[in-house]
C-alpha cells in the first residue's frame, strides 16, 4: 500500500524536469552578447561606433544569408516596403545603441534601452498592478537622467552624457518598433525575415561607417574583430535564444531576459572597467524589476 506522498516526484526527477539546457542556453546567449558588445567597444577608437556597427551588420548578414539562403524564396516588389521599414528600424537600433555606449556605461545603456520593449508590453495594460511596473520604470529612469541631480536625487558620481542617454532611448524606441514589425514580417516571411531585414540594415548603416572609418574598414585585423563581434553579438546569441524560445514558456523566457542589464553591468565592470554608483545600480534594479513584473503579469493582459 502506497501513501499519498509516494506519488510526489523525487529530487532527481525534479532536477530532470527542470529545463536546465534551455535556461543555460539563454544565459550563455546573454554572456556572449555582452562579450561581443565589450569587444565592439574596444574597436571604437579605430573605426568608431559607426564602423563597428557596420562590421556587425555586414558580417551578420553574410552569415545569415549563407545559413538561410533566402534567394530560394520568390520575392516580389510588394514585399519591399515592409522589409525596408523593418530593416531600417533594425539598423537604426544597432547604430543608436553603439553610439550610446560610447559615453554611457554598458549596463545602464541596456537598462535604458529596455524601456522600449517594456513600453510595448505595457501598452495593453488592463490591470492596476501593471501600473506598478510603469512607476518602477519611471523611477529607474529618473535616477539615470542627468536632471536627477538638480532635484536632489543625484549622488557624487558625474552626470551621464545627455546625448548618450538620448541615443539609448532612441535605440529603445527602435526596439519597441522592431518587436511590432518583427511579429508582422515573421508571420509573413518566416525565418527569411531576419536575413532580409539584416541586409537592409547593413545597407542603411554602411554609408555611416564609410563616412567615419573610410578605408580603415578594410584593415584585416579590424575585420577579424568585426567577424568576432558578429558571431558573439548576433549569430550565437540569436541561435541560442531561438532554442530557448522553443523549450521555455514565453513568460519564463521574458523574466530571464530581464537579467541582461545586470549581465551587461557585470561585463562592463570586468571587461571595460566601468564603475557604477549605488544610484545607478538602483536604477538598473528598478528597470529590471519592472521588466520582470511585466513578464509575470503578461499572461493576464488582453492580446
Amino acid at each position: 500500500m502506497c501513501l499519498d506522498h509516494c506519488d510526489a516526484p523525487s529530487l532527481g526527477e525534479m532536477i530532470l524536469r527542470f529545463p536546465f539546457l534551455p535556461v543555460a542556453a539563454l544565459m550563455v546567449s546573454l554572456i556572449t552578447l555582452c562579450a561581443g558588445t565589450s569587444l565592439a567597444k574596444g574597436l571604437f577608437p579605430f573605426v568608431g561606433a559607426e564602423g563597428t556597427t557596420t562590421y556587425r551588420l555586414v558580417f551578420s548578414t553574410l552569415l545569415l544569408m549563407a545559413f538561410w539562403r533566402p534567394w530560394r524564396r520568390q520575392w516580389t516588389w510588394a514585399d519591399l516596403p515592409s522589409l525596408v521599414f523593418f530593416g531600417v528600424t533594425l539598423g537604426a537600433m544597432n547604430l543608436l545603441f553603439y553610439s550610446a555606449i560610447k559615453t554611457v556605461p554598458f549596463g545602464l545603456a541596456i537598462a535604458i534601452e529596455f524601456t522600449g520593449p517594456l513600453a510595448v508590453a505595457l501598452w495593453s495594460s488592463k490591470k492596476p498592478l501593471d501600473f506598478l511596473w510603469i512607476v518602477l520604470a519611471v523611477a529607474g529612469m529618473a535616477l539615470i537622467m542627468p536632471l536627477s541631480q538638480y532635484f536632489g536625487l543625484g549622488d557624487a558620481s558625474p552626470a551621464l552624457d545627455p546625448f548618450g542617454i538620448a541615443c539609448a532611448l532612441g535605440a529603445g524606441c527602435c526596439w519597441g518598433i522592431y518587436i511590432v514589425l518583427g511579429q508582422r514580417v515573421a508571420d509573413r516571411y518566416g525565418a527569411f525575415a531576419t536575413p532580409m531585414g539584416m541586409l537592409v540594415a547593413a545597407i542603411v548603416v554602411l554609408p555611416f561607417g564609410l563616412s567615419v572609418a573610410g578605408s580603415s574598414l578594410l584593415n584585416l585585423e579590424w575585420m577579424l574583430a568585426g567577424l568576432g563581434i558578429a558571431l558573439l553579438s548576433s549569430a550565437i546569441p540569436y541561435s541560442l535564444e531561438m532554442y530557448s524560445l522553443q523549450h521555455l514558456p514565453k513568460q519564463t523566457f521574458s523574466i530571464l531576459l530581464s537579467l541582461e542589464p545586470a549581465v551587461g553591468a557585470l561585463a562592463g565592470w570586468l571587461v571595460l572597467s566601468e564603475q557604477l554608483s549605488t544610484q545607478q545600480f538602483c536604477a538598473i534594479g528598478l528597470i529590471m524589476a519592472a521588466s520582470m513584473g511585466s513578464a509575470v503579469t503578461s499572461r493576464h493582459r488582453l492580446p
